[in-house]
């Protein structure tokens, strides 16, 4: 053999051994991530039905969250009604008691003048 030959082969044989053992690396590193995959998915599966009762329970109570807020608007409305109502009564109340303590001033000078002149009429 020509040392030629001899380097090629010697070459060949350390590829050899590297490719061998990068391949035993690859099988054990691919052995262990199936045996992680096994257990995330052990994991995975009740976390994912524990997710769709969690979802479940969110989509219920977002329609019943809708569904009080409708209720709230329905009653908010109704008291901007009352409120307006009452406002508008208070101003009519208001002009009534101003128009009363006018006629109950008048009535008042009227009284008076009354006894005044029946006092004048006594004399």
């Amino acid at each position: 053999m020509t040392p030629f030959q001899l380097v090629i082969a010697l070459c060949a044989v350390v590829t050899t051994v590297v490719l061998v053992a990068t391949l035993r690396a690859l099988r054990k590193t691919a052995l262990r991530a199936d045996e992680v995959l096994h257990l995330v998915e052990r994991e995975i599966r009740p976390m994912a039905s524990q997710i769709e009762a969690l979802a479940e329970e969110v989509r219920t109570l977002a329609h019943n969250a809708n569904d009080n807020m409708e209720r709230v608007r329905v009653v908010v409305q109704r008291a901007d009604e009352i409120s307006y109502r009452i406002a508008r009564l208070a101003v009519a109340l208001g002009g009534f008691t101003r128009l009363g303590g006018y006629t109950a001033a008048a009535a008042g000078v009227k009284r008076g003048l009354e006894v005044f002149i029946n006092r004048l009429r006594s004399r």
